[in-house]
């Protein structure tokens, strides 16, 4: 089996691919403050939890955005498969033609989602990421990846709101049932929901007009789900798109 792992700012996602197939998915919390040995503990028990065993695992691929985890992670499961995982950065072959300013400032999860999207949708496309920062990543009609946009993220922009306000505690992030808020609580859902829903609706509209073309529009990312219902564009939701650009471009280089 082949074990994927996406390190983000927040979460740690797993998945293992028994070939195509994509035997399960597990999330761990994103800390650097954990050892490889606490790292490879937590790792064994989620396949545990799932019937796999480490002798299961075949080969890994991680892409990571925090070094200091992507380290610690590498090395986890290093010490508990016998195994070197691939690390997604310069050197390996994605098949991803790079158009930015810098190709080798692209961060490594925008990279596996963007092949991730080439491998399953049609170009030009646009893909949706909504973790930490939401973010939206261009291909054109051949392929190649222009660039995007970087916008704070749902919790990050719940947390600015909250965390010097002594009577506002943490909300649940979902829509109320009108954009008018009756109250406190029911008015930041909806600038957190129905807002970054109307954001996203105008920049891929901003984006199409610069494109020339409508693109295929793909979202990824714990929030997506909930955000994207509020859009006005038919927008794809691909919850493991990044877990199957990382199996792909380990496909590539083996």
């Amino acid at each position: 089996m082949l074990l994927t792992i996406d390190i983000g700012n927040t979460n740690v996602t797993l998945g293992a691919y028994d070939g195509s197939v994509l035997s399960f998915t597990a999330r761990l919390a994103t800390e650097q403050r954990k050892t490889d040995d606490q790292y490879a503990v937590e790792i064994k028990n989620l396949l545990s939890l799932y019937g796999i065993e480490s002798a299961d695992i075949e080969d890994a691929i991680i892409s990571s955005v925090v070094p200091t985890v992507g380290k610690s992670v590498s090395n986890a499961v290093s010490k508990l498969c016998h195994i070197v995982p691939l690390m997604l950065g310069p050197g390996v072959k994605t098949g991803l033609n790079i158009k930015i300013d810098n190709p080798a400032q692209l961060g490594a999860d925008l990279v596996a989602g963007a092949v991730g999207a080439l491998d399953s949708y049609t170009m030009p496309c646009v893909i949706i990421d909504m973790g930490t920062a939401s973010t939206l990543s261009v291909l054109d009609r051949n392929g190649c990846f222009l660039g995007g946009v970087i916008a704070a993220g749902v919790r990050l922009t719940l947390k600015a709101l909250t965390e010097n306000t002594a009577q506002l505690t943490s909300i649940p992030i979902e829509a109320p049932d009108s954009v008018i808020g009756a109250n406190t609580v029911e008015s930041m859902q909806s600038g957190l929901v129905f807002g970054t829903a109307a954001m996203l609706d105008g920049l891929l509209d901003k984006i199409e007009a610069e494109l020339g073309e409508t693109p295929t529009v793909v979202a990824t990312g714990g929030l997506s789900k909930e955000v994207i219902a509020h859009c006005k564009r038919n927008i794809i939701y691909n919850e493991n798109l990044l877990l199957e650009g990382l199996r792909a471009i380990y496909e590539k280089n083996n």
